[in-house]
């Protein structure tokens, strides 16, 4: 399991625990939860939320990776927790086998340190990480926001997302299954109640701050816009900022979405950013394929399609 803390420049601090429920002590736990709960208090004011992982949810803390930045603070080894992004861990079924959806979750960001880029480092480099101990297989993500900042940020950054107002955007069977557990299964995830609609045709969670999400509702004045007008105008068109309605988007973290993240972070033109290529390019070509090879006993998807015959 993941469990890593390092510098990231800047005088901050990033931390990712995998399935902190399961990895860390009670002690340890408490520590992190209440970092969270300190970010939440920046972000809200006064605003509470009371589900998942910052309800205390037993059960999403064994299920999630954490994901939080410290800004440097003098006499403090640790630092002061100003960003994080918590993962969800969502179990369903495609194509008759089980699998995993990571379900982005829920972000929050120092309001005196928004702009500084964090966002990419509390969405993508987890990701990236998860896909990588996964040894290379295409993993699907989940994002559910009306947002307009995050819905282009997930369209950009991730393979294959619906919905989506980029060209060439299909809702494939895949999508639809996995969309329907989501709602059916899985909706305490991102505070969703059960009385919440669901469009299966634009993939837009109707009235969806009703269980526990109540702070989290915005107006569409209020929601962070995007750079293109395309995804602002999006946004705009399908939801009814009003009732309260969100997005639910489905995509895949492959190799080429990690390749455009790094990209987003560290220019190819840096020395990261040729190091990152050479990695990738590496692992595409050497390191994956010899493990999908040697791993004869393991089903991969797209990667090894057949069933295993008796």
């Amino acid at each position: 399991m993941i469990n890593l803390r390092w510098r990231s420049g800047r005088g901050l601090t990033v931390r990712i625990v995998e399935r902190p429920g399961v990895a860390l002590s009670p002690e340890a736990l408490a520590e992190l939860v209440a970092d969270l709960r300190a970010v939440a208090a920046l972000t809200l004011g006064e605003s509470d939320l009371a589900y998942g992982v910052l309800g205390g949810d037993v059960e999403r803390l064994r299920n999630c990776v954490v994901t939080v930045v410290y800004q440097k603070v003098a006499g403090s080894e640790r630092g002061r927790p100003v960003a994080f992004n918590i993962l969800s861990l969502l179990d369903v079924e495609l194509a008759g086998r089980p699998t995993r959806v990571m379900h982005l979750g829920l972000v929050m960001v120092d309001p005196a340190l928004r702009g500084r880029g964090l966002s990419s480092t509390l969405y993508g480099l987890t990701c990236v990480l998860m896909f990588l101990t996964g040894q290379g297989r295409a993993l699907w993500v989940s994002n559910v926001s009306q947002v307009p900042a995050v819905v282009g940020m997930v369209a950009e950054t991730f393979s294959e997302v619906f919905p989506s107002p980029r060209p060439g955007t299909r809702r494939s069977f895949d999508h639809l299954s996995l969309a329907r557990q989501i709602m059916a299964r899985h909706r305490s995830a991102f505070g969703v109640g059960e009385e919440a609609g669901f469009d299966e045709a634009r993939f837009v969670i109707t009235d969806a701050y009703t269980g526990g999400s109540e702070a989290l509702k915005k107006s569409f004045e209020a929601a962070a816009p995007h750079r293109q007008e395309r995804y602002n105008a999006f946004c705009r068109d399908q939801l009814d900022y009003r009732r309260g309605d969100d997005l639910l988007q489905l995509g895949r973290i492959d190799m080429a979405a990690a390749g455009r993240y790094l990209g987003k972070v560290a220019p190819p033109t840096t020395a990261m950013g040729l190091g990152g290529v050479a990695l990738l390019m590496a692992a595409r070509m050497v390191f994956l394929p010899l493990v999908h090879w040697l791993s004869a006993n393991r089903l991969w998807g797209v990667l090894r399609p057949w069933k295993e015959t008796a």
